[in-house]
């Protein structure tokens, strides 16, 4: 059970590097680009593994999660799955900013 932890954790990862990833892409594609489609499947690989990291709470004994926490992190998530024909020039840094943000929340709240 502890090996399955690991894989969703090191999964929830890469989804935080595909949507920092994404940022950088989004940033370089000019003002008026459409949104990427990275935002998407980093902001789904995130909320999957996510949940599935809550749902086998259970049955680790040592890890416990915050239900609170998780909300806002759900919260935070739900920015990343705006859908937009052409991403206004604010969009971007919003989106990066709250990655940023959730990684901070992730980090720091114990």
């Amino acid at each position: 059970m502890e090996f399955l932890r690991l894989v969703l954790v090191f999964l929830h990862l890469l989804g935080m590097a595909m949507l920092i990833g994404t940022f950088m892409l989004q940033m370089s594609a000019g003002q008026g680009a459409a949104l990427n489609k990275g935002w998407l499947h980093g902001g789904g690989l995130q909320l999957i593994t996510g949940l599935a990291l809550m749902g086998i709470d259970p049955a680790l004994d040592d890890v416990e999660y915050d239900p609170f926490k998780t909300g806002a992190k759900l919260l935070v998530l739900a920015g990343v799955f705006l859908r937009k024909p052409a991403a206004p020039k604010w969009l971007s840094f919003t989106l990066g900013g709250l990655v940023v943000f959730n990684v901070g929340l992730a980090v720091f709240w114990p």
